[in-house]
């Protein structure tokens, strides 16, 4: 019997294809690179990972297009093949319950500083975001288990990491939020790599304590979050002016 997606799956899958679709008009992937898993609980179907199909170009999807597997990683939706990151996104949704969103991209200014250190070092308040500064998950081949676990690895007390030689990682509550983060963290390290560029010069950072501030102040930063009676419409909760 086939399975058909309840009308709030379909609303968080078109959801889904505008992250993704973004993602490419801002930059942050090219072609098919890149993926977005969003966890839902469907009436009929239980608690579902929608993810981006692999190697089809987002504009190709419509709403007749959902894949989405369970929880163990089997297809429970659409005839399309999940990312080949599915490993890397199931890892997260498993270990970070209150993490429903998980963008992946292949930034170019965050790949470059994944080449060069195994940390970004906290050169501004935006940092705060991510629960402290990024680290960079060593590398392991694109697709596999420990890619996976090396992600799960980099992201502990964190809500983005860098993966070597790949691209990032960021995970939040909502779609809308993991995106942010996602294109902060880009911005971030295009700071840091254009500082670090000067010779003979090493960029400033922020001191444990200065970090601790901005989280604080960061923490009722921006609108109510859209769960909120007084919620807006607008700017993800988190994001920076």
């Amino acid at each position: 019997m086939e399975r058909t997606p309840g009308p709030d799956t379909r609303a968080a899958w078109t959801q889904l294809l505008a992250v993704a679709r973004r993602s490419v008009a801002d930059g942050l992937v090219t072609g098919t690179s890149g993926n977005v898993s969003l966890r839902v609980d469907d009436p009929a179907l239980g608690t579902l990972i929608l993810v981006t199909p692999t190697g089809v170009p987002y504009e190709e999807l419509g709403p007749d297009d959902v894949v989405a597997v369970d929880m163990a990683g089997r297809q429970v939706l659409g005839g399309l093949r999940p990312t080949s990151e599915l490993p890397l996104h199931l890892a997260v949704h498993r270990d970070r319950p209150e993490a429903r969103a998980v963008v992946h991209t292949h930034a170019v200014h965050a790949t470059a500083a994944s080449l060069l250190v195994d940390e970004i070092p906290p050169v501004h308040y935006v940092m705060a975001l991510f629960g402290g500064p990024v680290r960079v998950a060593p590398y392991a081949l694109y697709g596999t288990e420990a890619l996976a676990e090396a992600a799960r690895t980099a992201l502990t007390d964190r809500t983005a990491c860098l993966l070597a030689q790949h691209g990032t990682l960021t995970l939040a509550p909502d779609l809308p939020t993991a995106y942010d983060r996602t294109a902060q963290l880009e911005w971030l390290c295009h700071v840091w790599l254009t500082a670090a560029a000067l010779p003979a010069r090493t960029p400033r950072v922020l001191t444990p304590e200065q970090l601790t501030e901005a989280t604080a102040a960061l923490s009722t930063y921006g609108q109510p979050r859209p769960d909120t009676p007084q919620a807006r419409p607008g700017r993800a909760p988190g994001a920076l002016p």
